[in-house]
């Protein structure tokens, strides 16, 4: 498509930072300190860091989207393009990790479109923009598709369109290939590379895992958990870290290894599927749905969106299981399912003994206190199930539902997080936290009421490799005790260090065939 002189990118831009930091509303510790870089107009940086280093909040601020006095303290100086980034709104565009949330609108053009008529676009320059970004990011698709229909990698390359759209000259990508199989991933990183070759926009983009980025960039920066900068250069030159520096900050290097997990002998059995069908985005839930089904014409309204399994899933004491396959297969969904805060859609799923424990057969009809020591569930976005306003009350809202002794909480929740890296934040507010401080309080709070079955929905995006390690050992041990483990994952060093077997889902039209 030819570009249009109204569609025609804007020149890139300039960052620079001043002795910057940010800290926080009600925490004591800064986000970012002593931050002092420059980047020229067109670099491509790869910023990496340990977890809670604050290269999202360096994002945000960037992104101008921090908030203002009363959101937390800002100190020092940042600039986009010489103006304070709240002022240059328009001049930047920021992607984030999770493909769903990013998916405003129901058609791809709408969708595409929000962000430009919000700056007050034009009609007649607006969809120019929109069908120039479309092609920019590779997406040949209908503008009155569904967003709904769209795969993980496509909602990704769906949400760059929408900030090329609104022509940045700098891009930033805060983990945008998190919780995206490797073909998905590779989606992206191909339309980053596309858009950045015919619009030269400055690029910083956020990884823990570096392999997919390291070949589409000119710098690496390494943020300092301790404030500034702890490496700046060329990848090759930074990369070869001959001093150790950056493993020991926990900074993922090309070929880091990694453990292996070891076999468990299983106990009991704790769960059995049978045939299961699952909901995708089942219009009705609960006693409606089973209404609806009692009735026989569940038909079209609910099994249209059915997922079917055709093979059987048993999971016993000590096992453990990876659920794997392409971006919006189902896994998530199937996961819910399996923990018992969806109903199944056809099929059986079968609580045994040994983890009913005297309740109803069927997970999906357990109340919530009869689920807190049986099955624990860890949701995809860790923000979606906290309760709190400190780590440490987080934390305790499962035991103390239990009823369990105080002193008893205190110990559990002091194991933990001192396990997972959190004791320093126990007073700090969970939203407030970085992406992998809160993935690591997600899965600590589902471990807190020591439930027999652990449900993992991509457990370890967003960690360092020290974290990583951590959070590896933690779940690896509890197999040992006999607990039972379930995680949808795209990390397969994650499955393979936890000795999990795997159970890959297919497309529909592939399962159909």
């Amino acid at each position: 498509m030819p570009e249009s002189s109204s569609a025609a990118p804007p020149a890139p831009v300039a960052v620079h930072a001043r002795d910057w930091g940010w800290r926080h509303a009600g925490r004591a510790a800064w986000a970012v300190r002593g931050l002092d870089l420059r980047i020229e107009p067109g670099e491509r940086v790869l910023l990496l860091g340990a977890s809670g280093a604050g290269k999202s909040t360096l994002l945000a601020g960037l992104a101008g989207v921090l908030g203002g006095d009363d959101d937390g303290e800002a100190e020092g100086d940042l600039r986009v393009d010489g103006r304070a980034p709240a002022e240059a709104r328009g001049r930047s565009g920021l992607l984030l990790q999770d493909p769903d949330a990013q998916v405003i609108l129901a058609r791809v053009g709408d969708d595409v479109a929000f962000a430009c008529e919000n700056l007050g676009v034009p009609r007649d320059e607006l969809w120019s923009r929109v069908r120039w970004s479309l092609d920019a990011v590779g997406l040949d698709l209908p503008l009155d598709r569904s967003t709904a229909q769209l795969s993980g990698g496509q909602k990704q390359r769906l949400a760059l369109a929408g900030l090329l759209a609104m022509r940045p000259g700098l891009l930033l990508l805060d983990e945008p290939t998190a919780n995206l199989d490797p073909d998905g991933a590779a989606e992206v990183r191909d339309a980053v590379g596309a858009v950045l070759a015919r619009t030269g926009a400055t690029l910083i983009v956020v990884e823990h895992r570096i392999a997919v980025w390291r070949d589409l960039v000119d710098r690496v920066i390494v943020l300092d958990a301790a404030g500034g900068v702890l490496a700046d250069g060329a990848p090759e030159a930074v990369l070869a870290d001959t001093a150790g520096r950056l493993r020991e900050a926990g900074v993922w290097l090309p070929d880091e290894p990694v453990p292996a997990g070891r076999p468990v002998a299983p106990g009991d059995p704790l769960l059995e599927a049978r045939s299961l069908a699952v909901g995708r985005a089942p219009l009705f839930s609960g006693r409606r749905a089973r209404r609806r089904r009692a009735r026989g014409d569940a038909e079209g309204d609910l099994l249209a969106h059915a997922l079917p399994f055709r093979s059987d899933v048993a999971i016993a004491e000590g096992s453990a299981v990876a659920l794997t396959g392409p971006s919006g297969v189902g896994k998530s969904t199937l996961a819910l399912t399996l923990g018992g805060l969806l109903p199944s859609l056809g099929g059986t799923l079968t609580a045994e003994p040994a983890l009913a424990r005297g309740a109803a057969p069927d997970p999906a009809a357990w109340r919530s206190r009869e689920l807190l020591t049986r099955i624990g569930t860890v949701f995809q976005n860790p923000e979606h199930q906290f309760l709190a306003s400190t780590v440490r009350d987080e934390l305790a809202a499962g035991p103390r539902a239990l009823g369990l002794a105080q002193a008893e909480i205190a110990a559990r929740l002091d194991l933990l997080m001192d396990a997972l890296g959190l004791s320093a934040l126990a007073e700090a507010n969970p939203f407030t936290l970085s992406g992998g401080q809160k993935r690591r309080l997600s899965v600590a709070t589902a471990l807190a009421t020591r439930p027999r079955l652990l449900v993992l929905d991509e457990p370890t995006y967003g960690q360092d490799a020290i974290t990583w390690r951590r959070l590896v050992a933690l779940i690896a041990g509890l197999r040992d005790e006999g607990h039972a483990v379930v995680a949808a994952t795209h990390d397969a060093e994650f499955a393979a260090a936890i000795g999990a077997d795997e159970l890959r889902l297919t497309a529909l039209r592939e399962a159909a065939a």
